[in-house]
C-alpha cells in the first residue's frame, strides 16, 4: 500500500507545500501538480460538487507520483469521512470542527475497531486492491491516515486547545474567511480579533505537536502566514490562477496587436 510521507514530515515538525483544487478535476491535474513540485493535492468536496466517483479517479491518478491525495469532505459525518478514505484518499480535512468531542468522533471514523468505528472492506482502492494480512494493513492505514480539523467558527476557536490535544488529529487548518464571518468581522483579516485568533490557533498547534495549515491565495499571504508559523500550506485557487494567467496573457496579446476588448 501507499505510505504517506506528508504525515511523517509534519509529525517530525517539518513544513509541506501543495495545491488545493476546486474546479479542474482533469486527468492531467495530479501530474501537473507533481511536476510543479506539490507534495500534496487537497481536493475540495465542501463547495464544489465533487463526487466520490471523480475523487476516486483523481486519487488513482496520484499513484506513483509521490503526491499525497487529501480531501476536504463536506461534513464530519461517517458516510463522508470513511468513504473518502475507502476510495483512496490518504487524509481528510473536516470543516467547522467545534469541539474535542466532535474531533474525537471524526478520528474514530478513520480508525478500525477497537480504536474506532470504520467499517472493514479490504481488497479495494484504499489498499490498492492487494491481498495480504489484514492486521498489518490496519496498522499501516492507521499510521498513514492524516486527519485535519478546520478551525473556522467561534466555537472551534473557543475549544481550539482541546481540539489540538485530541489524539489522532494531525493538523488544524485555519478557515480564515469563515472565521472572520463567525467573529462578526467578515473579510477583515487585519482586525485585532482575527489576528489574535490566528495566534491562538498556532499556539495550540505548537503546544500539542500539531501542524497549522492555511490556503494562501497569493504570494503575500503565503509569506505572511508562513512567518506566523503555518507549515502545512496550499497555494492558490485553481480557477483563480487560470483566470489570472489568462488575463495577463490576453493583456500581452492586446498590447502587441493593438486590439481592444
Amino acid at each position: 500500500m501507499r505510505d504517506n510521507p506528508l504525515k511523517a514530515k509534519l509529525g517530525a515538525g517539518g513544513s509541506a507545500c501543495g495545491a488545493m483544487v476546486f474546479e479542474f478535476f482533469t486527468a492531467g491535474l495530479p501530474r501537473i501538480c507533481a511536476n510543479a513540485g506539490a507534495e500534496f493535492v487537497l481536493y475540495d468536496m465542501e463547495h464544489t460538487g465533487l463526487s466520490f466517483e471523480t475523487l476516486k479517479t483523481q486519487v488513482a491518478l496520484c499513484a506513483g507520483l509521490r503526491l499525497v491525495p487529501l480531501v476536504r469532505v463536506p461534513r464530519g459525518e461517517y458516510a463522508f469521512v470513511a468513504r473518502a478514505l475507502d476510495v483512496g484518499a490518504l487524509g481528510v480535512m473536516v470543516p467547522m470542527v467545534g469541539s474535542a468531542a466532535e474531533a474525537a468522533q471524526i478520528v474514530a471514523c478513520t480508525r478500525y475497531p477497537p480504536q474506532g468505528r470504520r467499517g472493514a472492506a479490504f481488497g479495494f482502492a484504499h489498499d490498492d486492491y492487494e491481498a495480504g494480512d489484514v492486521v498489518a494493513k490496519i496498522a499501516a492505514i492507521h499510521e498513514r491516515t492524516l486527519v485535519i480539523a478546520q478551525i473556522e467558527t467561534a466555537e472551534g476557536l473557543a475549544n481550539v486547545e482541546a481540539i489540538a490535544a485530541t489524539p489522532g488529529v494531525d493538523a488544524l487548518w485555519l478557515g480564515h474567511f469563515d472565521l472572520t464571518n463567525f467573529l462578526g468581522i467578515p473579510g477583515q483579516f487585519r482586525h485585532p480579533d482575527y489576528l489574535a485568533a490566528v495566534r491562538r490557533i498556532v499556539a495550540a498547534c505548537d503546544a500539542h505537536g500539531k501542524a497549522p495549515g492555511f490556503l494562501a491565495a497569493d504570494d503575500d499571504s503565503a509569506r505572511s502566514y508562513a512567518a506566523l508559523g503555518f507549515r502545512l500550506l496550499a497555494y492558490g485557487l485553481d480557477q483563480a490562477m487560470l483566470g489570472d494567467a489568462l488575463r495577463r496573457g490576453l493583456g500581452v496579446l492586446r498590447g502587441a496587436t493593438g486590439a481592444s476588448r
